[in-house]
């Protein structure tokens, strides 16, 4: 098996290597420091999580032990496409450089200008940048590129997702075209290919995974979810989210929580705090230094959930993440993977879970396409957990008649009142003429009410309610006044 010792870095690079704990490249540092010390052109696939960033740091450390730098003229350049991974980078040649005396400079956004320029002015022998910032030094005449020996350009697939493809064409024209490349991407676009073709000179091309592959220790999960109204679609994805992430136990250590609107970070964060989980955002529109602040305290352990857009898919190194939640199907396949790339990684065993509702399902068969492979499907657990609780309500049907809506009896089911007489009808019916009763032979016929009071004081003769004062006239019969 390889070793780091056998690889020819500098003894003083190998030092600060054996203190971090690791002795074995991975495989697309094994591939790639080789033709890197040689001062070959380098082409590195690999998915995320495989150890990229000291794939050209350890080299470039190496290579730049002679010389020395020159006010305003870095002599090698790292391009990366956010502020997060710009920092990473740096962290990274402070730890495998601190026995050395080179130089660096970060340049990002989010600092002043002024503070960054008098680095540049003291001479740099590494200058980590963002695309942005870089162009933006340049054209205020505080950089000179060409005394450039080296340029890394990492997570190139994130940079042609961002647009920063003419910025980055625009860097390789004004750097010397004797320069050596280093370029790094998770996944082949037509565009990058086309980019290598143009700045890369008969690149070593190592590729130690299919691109776009996730990892096998990430153990993968999709739940599909649908809202019961589309007001309530929000409350109740958020609901959801919760539940699964008390359903992983004490498993889900700590979890990164990505959605595709910055918006929706902020209020999938909120919500989180106010049922007290310690989540957090990140995104973009925050300060740098809130974000750097945020990181830190997910590093550190003392956050456990970071909610955030794809400003923190790409390159983030923390080691230790249990579970990624993609609290949405994100626009982008590619995207799926860089996501659930921050778990699973160093060899540890993680997990990804997705929500998905009916208008993603177009995105998510993108990305089973893209990941050639058919995401497991998990059971909702509030919607299982409901069909219980029903089913442990509802009665045996041997116990008890199952009741209508419109009462506790079916309307086909006759009262026992009324199923009495009609028994008792249906009995007297059938009966012999010779047994039958003679007030049942011949049922007296009912009157209205009123006419049948007439015909009793007609036969009586009387008149009811006037008393003793009755006049003489009004005592008298029809027939009678008739004839006065």
């Amino acid at each position: 098996m390889t070793k780091f010792t056998d690889l020819n870095l500098d003894k003083k690079v190998l030092k600060a290597i054996a203190e971090t704990g690791y002795d074995t490249p991975t495989p697309i540092q094994a591939g790639a420091i080789v033709p890197a010390l040689e001062g070959k052109d380098v082409l590195g696939i690999a998915q995320t999580g495989t150890g990229k960033t000291a794939a050209f740091t350890l080299p470039m450390i190496t290579l730049l032990g002679r010389g020395r730098a020159r006010a305003r003229m870095p002599r090698s350049l790292v391009l990366a496409p956010t502020r997060e991974l710009a920092a990473q980078v740096a962290e990274n040649f402070d730890a495998y450089a601190k026995y050395t005396k080179l130089s660096k400079a970060l340049l990002i956004g989010g600092v002043s200008f002024k503070e960054q320029d008098v680095l540049i002015d003291k001479g740099v022998d590494v200058l980590i940048a963002t695309p942005g910032r870089l162009l933006d030094h340049f054209e205020r005449g505080k950089l000179i590129l060409s005394d450039v020996k080296i340029m890394v350009v990492d997570e190139a697939d994130r940079m042609l997702d961002m647009g920063f493809i003419p910025d980055i064409e625009e860097i390789f024209k004004k750097t010397p075209f004797t320069r050596q490349t280093l370029f790094f991407s998770a996944t082949m676009a037509p565009e990058i290919e086309r980019i290598t073709n143009t700045f890369l000179s008969a690149p070593s091309k190592i590729e130690v995974a299919r691109a776009a592959t996730t990892s096998e220790n990430i153990t993968q999960g999709v739940v599909m979810f649908k809202a019961s109204r589309k007001d309530r679609e929000g409350s109740e994805k958020r609901k959801l989210l919760r539940r699964l992430i008390d359903d992983q136990g004490e498993g889900c250590t700590n979890a990164i929580i990505f959605c595709n609107r910055k918006s929706d970070v902020d209020i999938t964060a909120k919500s989180l705090k106010k049922y007290g989980y310690n989540a957090a955002p990140i995104h973009g529109d925050l300060e740098q230094s809130q974000r750097m602040k945020t990181l830190d305290g997910f590093r550190e352990g003392t956050l456990q959930f970071l909610i955030a857009s794809d400003v923190a898919a790409r390159g983030l190194d923390i080691p230790a993440v249990s579970h990624v939640f993609n609290f949405d199907v994100p626009s982008h396949a590619e995207d799926y993977v860089h996501r659930i790339g921050r778990t699973g990684r160093a060899g540890r065993k993680g997990t990804a879970i997705m929500i998905c509702n009916p208008r993603d399902e177009k995105n998510f068969a993108a990305v089973e396409q893209l990941v050639a492979m058919e995401i497991p499907r998990l059971e909702n657990p509030i919607e299982q957990a409901t069909a219980e609780n029903t089913e442990q309500a509802q009665p045996a049907q041997d116990e008890k008649p199952k009741r209508s809506r419109g009462g506790s009896r079916r309307k086909s089911e006759p009262k026992p009142e009324k199923a009495a007489k009609e028994e008792k009808a249906t009995t007297v019916s059938e009966a012999s003429p010779q047994d039958k009763p003679q007030k049942q032979s011949q049922p007296k016929r009912q009157e209205p009410r009123g006419n049948h009071r007439n015909q009793r004081q007609q036969e009586k003769n009387t008149i009811v309610g006037l008393g003793e004062d009755t006049p003489a006239f009004i005592a008298l019969s029809f027939g009678e006044r008739t004839k006065i």
